[in-house]
């Protein structure tokens, strides 16, 4: 593992893939402002690498993900401080959705209020069975708001209303039920779980699973028409690639010498 930067810690996590750890951000990994930026600018670097195939997204220890937004500096703020922050965590979670590449968040235990938008930002999330998720914003005093707007896209209104207005917690199984989680697994299965779902996205070509990438963004937020007509192009434009032709042709030889061989 090497330092990105203060809050960053990067590691090889196989062949075309990373993990990139929060780290100094307290027993619960919260997300202060020189956190925030510190995973930005670390995002926005990982980002310039045309190599990687995938990123991996976790906190230190396995008691919490994110444990949510630091409420001892936010206790601080005027109206003008807190746009400014929240600004700066929105950012945040836009910078996972953009990233050029899937990104895997690795839930270990806790994840809250903001730690869950950016969870919800990510592509794939896999979690333990001793996970818990709250949108708690509510109980000192501030809405949930920007990427908490994925929820009801994830979950529905009637189940995000009733997380984000009560600010109960909910289980991995729940939250597994409901939609808001992909996947649940002992804790000692959890890094394996993640290795799996990495080799199915690095067996494929690394263009076609940027290109997918873009349009899976595209679908959440075009009408539906302009998406699939968009989506055209980039079925033009896979064939540019090279991924295509290389990977239907084991396929079609494989089929031929089942045909042979019946």
């Amino acid at each position: 593992m090497s330092l990105l930067n203060n809050h960053c810690d990067i590691a090889e996590e196989g062949p075309g893939a990373l993990r990139l750890t929060i780290v100094n951000a307290g027993k619960a990994n919260v997300l202060g402002t020189p956190v925030i930026a510190a995973l930005r600018a670390g995002l926005s670097e990982l980002a310039q690498d045309p190599a990687l195939r995938a990123l991996v997204l976790t906190g230190s220890g396995d008691r919490t993900f994110i444990g949510g937004a630091d409420i001892a500096e936010m206790a601080q703020f005027d109206r003008g401080s807190a746009e400014t922050f929240i600004s700066g965590l929105r950012d945040l979670c836009e910078a996972v959705r953009a990233f050029p590449v899937p990104v895997l968040c690795r839930i270990p235990g806790w994840c809250l209020g903001g730690g869950l938008e950016l969870a919800m930002a990510c592509d794939l999330r896999i979690a333990t069975s001793t996970a818990r998720f709250a949108m708690p914003e509510v109980k000192v005093g501030i809405p949930s708001v920007i990427h908490a707007a994925l929820m009801p896209r994830l979950i529905g209104l009637g189940r995000t209303r009733w997380m984000i207005l009560t600010g109960e917690a909910i289980d991995a199984g729940t939250a597994l039920t409901w939609g808001l989680i992909d996947q649940v697994v002992e804790p000692e299965a959890l890094d394996g779980a993640i290795a799996s779902a990495l080799n199915a996205i690095i067996a494929c070509g690394p263009e076609v699973i940027r290109a997918q990438k873009v349009l899976l963004r595209q679908w959440e937020e075009l009408p539906l028409q302009d998406a699939i007509a968009g989506s055209v192009a980039a079925f033009g434009r896979a064939f540019e690639t090279g991924e295509p032709q290389r990977f239907m042709q084991p396929f079609l030889a494989q089929k031929a010498a089942k045909a042979r061989s019946s």
